[in-house]
């Protein structure tokens, strides 16, 4: 029987409002939904009002198999909510509330000791947005083990992101995840002076001695660094109907695959598969088929 894998999502809890619909969300929610379909033990560190939206966020959470035992009730402000918006194509922009519960995220006994059973983290700079938040937010991952994987999954939102928390990120991080238009962003805010995508990763890697990189490219695929090692892996035709989510499912993908010493190349198909899957279903967080499940 292999170690069941203890992972931990930590930052923004919130809603996708859609024109028709409230959708469950927030990228390390996303992450943790998926990383408990794959399997882990997976649990959510946030914060979410003492409202409708809470509960339903607590219930959606519960019912994807997410311990929820760090998740805070704050009667103070409400459970995040995002304005989606869809183009032609399937592409969402989004309009962030203001001073929501996941802004208030506050350090804790619980949050202590689920940090020292992590074997991975995943966290992104929204949820670092106000003071209070990304204290806590790096807190938790600077006391996660040493060998815990502690994945900086960038995920840049409109302002909410600025040069120090992104190099702070990168210092407590042992991996990094960001997509095409990110790279670039991070890149210059780094002063990482490359031509290509690749040389790029492979700078940040260096620079922040980090164990894996992962460049995700839409349609294109993605190309995963660690150590010596590379893969790129192209995409699995998909009919998108949108996109929402992908982006965290590969990650939740792509970290216990890594934990657990499978190929690069192995480990990059297995996450461009689940994220496909993901864009060919409406909403960020879904069942998983078994094939994608018991991949290896």
């Amino acid at each position: 029987m292999t170690h069941r894998l203890v992972i931990a999502g930590i930052g923004e809890v919130l809603w996708d409002v859609y024109p028709d619909a409230a959708r469950f969300g927030g990228a390390p929610a996303n992450f943790a939904c998926h990383a408990a379909a794959l399997g882990a033990e997976a649990w959510m560190a946030s914060a979410v009002g003492v409202d409708d939206l809470g509960d339903r966020a607590l219930g959606t959470l519960e019912g994807a198999g997410v311990e929820c035992g760090s998740v805070a009730r704050d009667r103070a402000h409400d459970t995040g909510q995002v304005l989606v918006a869809l183009d032609s194509s399937g592409q969402a922009s989004y309009k962030f509330a203001d001073d929501s519960a996941w802004d208030h995220l506050e350090w804790s006994g619980a949050l202590e000791s689920l940090a020292k059973r992590c074997d991975a983290v995943c966290y992104g700079t929204l949820g670092q947005r106000s003071p209070i938040s990304r204290a806590t937010i790096q807190r938790f991952v600077s006391a996660t083990p040493q060998q815990a994987l502690r994945m900086f999954d960038v995920n840049l939102r409109q302002h909410f992101f600025d040069r120090r928390t992104i190099d702070t990120s990168l210092r407590i991080a042992s991996a990094v995840k960001l997509n095409e238009e990110e790279l670039p962003k991070v890149a210059e805010i780094c002063e990482i002076d490359a031509s290509t995508p690749r040389d790029m990763l492979k700078q940040l890697v260096e620079r922040y001695d980090l164990r894996l990189a992962a460049l995700t490219c839409g349609a294109e695929g993605a190309l995963l660094i660690a150590g010596d090692e590379e893969s790129t892996c192209p995409a699995v035709p998909a009919k998108v109907v949108d996109t929402v989510g992908a982006g965290d499912a590969f990650t939740a993908t792509l970290v216990p695959d890594f934990l657990r010493g499978l190929p690069l190349a192995e480990i990059n198909r297995h996450a461009n598969a689940v994220a496909s899957f993901v864009c060919s279903l409406p909403g960020a967080v879904m069942k998983l088929p078994d094939y994608l499940v018991q991949w290896v």
